[in-house]
Parts: structure tokens; C-alpha cells; sequence
């Protein structure tokens, strides 16, 4: 295997030995298969390719300072990846197929899997997609459900470090009432303009407002929107952001540490009364928002004193992280070994 350098590993895809694949067939599910190959091949006319019928998952696995290898909160990826399946009526994927495709992909390709330290992971990405063809609008009779890994680096290049994210109004990411609530390709494709415009303008991402009223912060569009102010920890509410497993930990954890937790639609306005300001999820984990402009008005708002991450962001990632990697207790009951 070429020599990899772990810590400056981007945030893209990494070629592996193997990945694994199930499919539906018949009205049942194959039994799991593994594969040297990065293609796949189906009909010209499966659904995923007409009518976006297609989701999939982001999970991470950790090699801890044991040696061990941990998976985060593998269940909530699972039941996440079900609830998109039954939003755009594909076949769900049962918890045995799922859990032991995961641990598959993991084990084949386990000298992927970054040293401890070495602030990467080894990213695992299920797919489910339509593969049955069709031409009138209606949902696959056959679907693929696989799942491939690869090692990365930071979702933003900067890491763990400040930075700068631009609120854009001419551009939703989804309908209320639409697909903006699972994880399916069509919300991301929405994304794409706007978050290339952003990043030739010097910044990491972009926040989307809703798209009733564009009034609220909905989300980032890789990543759930967060605020400290006191010792509060503030999320948006919206029916069109996708419930990131990330900023669910992060609850859990700053309840635990006796903060309060506040889940409620956020005005921008409020941006000027907030101490810090993040992104979440499980590719970005935490990214600590220095300054955010509204590309409409151009008026800023300006968080990370001289340049720092805010003490509470800090606290939150570091804990976090030590579950991950094993250097604190699982007591929240989060994690799953690879044997």
C-alpha cells in the first residue's frame, strides 16, 4: 500500500481494497456480497437515475489509543437512512443487512482505518438506490444497497479552526414540505450553485435560510447550524433540515455537562446576540463560525475573539472526539467495536 499521510488527508473520496453490496430482488433482499470493484452497472432507465431515487449515510469509524476500532452511533444512521428510503418509497434496508454490511467494509479495509492521533477517520458511505427501470414516475421494484469507506481528513480545510460562512437568499436548498428533512441526493444537488459561488467568494459554506419566509436559519448546506449564548446551546427547528446525528450528540453531551438546550426556529437577527456560532455533522464534526455575511445586505456578524475558538465549541468537540476515540467513556451507550 503507498504510504498515506494521515494528517493531511482532504476530505474526498479514497480508493480501498473492497466494498460490499446486497440487493433487492423478488421482494427480498441477496445476501451480502463483497467487491474489488469501484462500478457498478445498471439498467439505463433505473429510477435513480430518472427520478432520484437514491439516499445515503455518513458515519465515521476511529481507531482509538488502544488500538481499537470504534464506529459512532451506527443505529442512528440506519434508522436515518430508513426514514429517506421511506420518503422517496424505496425498499428499507433491515438492521441485520445494514450492521453487518458496515462491519464488513470496515474489517476488509482495515488498514485504512488512520492511527490514533492522527486527526482523520475512516469515512463509511451506505448507498440505496433505485435500480428497477422505469419510465412512467413510479418507484423501483429492485434496489442496490452497498457500502464503501475511505479514509479523510477534514470536511473544511481548516479543520478545527474559524470559519467564514455567507447567508444566501436567492438560492433554497429545499420546499417545506419537501425532501429537506432526509437524506436524499436532490437536496445537495440544490446546494451546489450557491455553496461554488460561496467558495470562489473566499468562503467555507453557505447558511440557507427558510424558504417559507427567509426569515430563519435553516442550515449549512453540508451541516446543521448551532449557537452558544450563555449556557445555552441553541439549534434551529425547521421541518426542512436534516436531523444531523452530530448536533444530536452534541445535545446529549451539553445537557449532560448541565447545560440547557433550546431547539427553535433562530431569526437572523439574532446572529448579534449570540457568543459563538458552528456548523455540525459528521463530516464537518464541529467548525467554529468566525464571521458570516449576508450576501444580500453585506452586513456581517462577527464571532471568535481574536481569532479562537469559543470555549464552549472547544468543550463540546473535545468531548465529542474523546468518546470517539476512546479516550473517555461510552456512557451514553454510542459506540460499536469492530472485533
Amino acid at each position: 500500500m503507498t504510504q498515506i499521510d494521515w494528517k493531511n488527508l482532504p476530505f474526498g473520496y479514497f480508493k480501498t481494497d473492497y466494498n460490499v453490496r446486497s440487493y433487492y430482488r423478488n421482494g427480498h433482499w441477496g445476501e451480502l456480497e463483497v467487491s474489488s470493484s469501484e462500478l457498478i452497472t445498471m439498467h439505463m432507465a433505473a429510477t435513480c437515475l430518472h427520478y432520484g431515487q437514491e439516499a445515503f449515510e455518513g458515519l465515521k469509524a476511529f481507531r482509538g489509543k488502544d488500538g481499537k476500532i470504534r464506529i459512532f452511533r451506527m443505529d442512528e444512521n440506519w434508522k436515518r437512512m430508513n426514514n429517506s428510503a421511506r420518503g422517496i418509497l424505496m425498499e428499507e434496508v433491515p438492521w441485520e443487512l445494514f450492521h453487518d454490511a458496515v462491519l464488513k467494509a470496515v474489517e476488509l479495509n482495515e488498514k485504512y482505518v488512520p492511527p490514533f492521533g492522527e486527526g482523520a477517520a475512516l469515512y463509511i458511505r451506505p448507498l440505496l438506490i433505485g435500480t428497477g427501470p422505469q419510465v412512467g414516475v413510479k418507484p423501483a421494484e429492485e434496489y442496490l444497497f452497498m457500502v464503501f469507506v475511505g479514509p479523510v481528513g477534514p470536511y473544511f480545510k481548516e479543520g478545527f479552526s474559524p470559519v467564514k460562512m455567507e447567508i444566501v437568499r436567492d438560492y433554497h436548498r429545499a420546499a417545506p414540505r419537501g425532501t429537506g428533512h432526509i437524506k436524499v441526493g436532490g437536496n445537495y444537488a440544490a446546494s451546489l450553485v450557491p455553496a461554488h459561488r460561496a467558495h470562489q467568494d473566499g468562503y467555507a459554506s453557505v447558511l440557507f435560510l427558510d424558504s417559507a419566509e427567509e426569515k430563519y436559519i435553516d442550515e449549512a448546506g453540508p451541516a446543521n447550524f448551532f449557537a452558544i449564548k450563555g449556557n445555552t446551546y441553541i439549534t434551529p427547528a425547521s421541518s426542512s433540515i436534516l436531523p444531523s446525528i452530530t448536533n444530536k450528540s452534541l445535545q446529549t453531551i451539553a445537557e449532560d455537562e448541565g447545560m440547557e438546550v433550546d431547539v427553535r426556529p433562530i431569526l437572523v437577527e439574532e446572529l448579534t446576540d449570540f457568543d459563538e456560532v458552528g456548523a455540525c455533522g459528521t463530516a464537518a464534526v464541529i467548525s467554529p463560525i468566525s464571521t458570516i455575511i449576508d450576501r444580500d445586505t453585506t452586513h456581517g456578524y462577527h464571532f471568535c475573539k481574536d481569532g479562537k475558538v469559543g470555549p464552549v465549541s472547544e468543550m463540546l468537540y473535545t468531548k465529542l472526539r474523546a468518546i470517539q476515540e476512546g479516550e473517555a467513556p461510552d456512557k451514553f451507550g454510542w459506540i460499536t467495536f469492530v472485533e
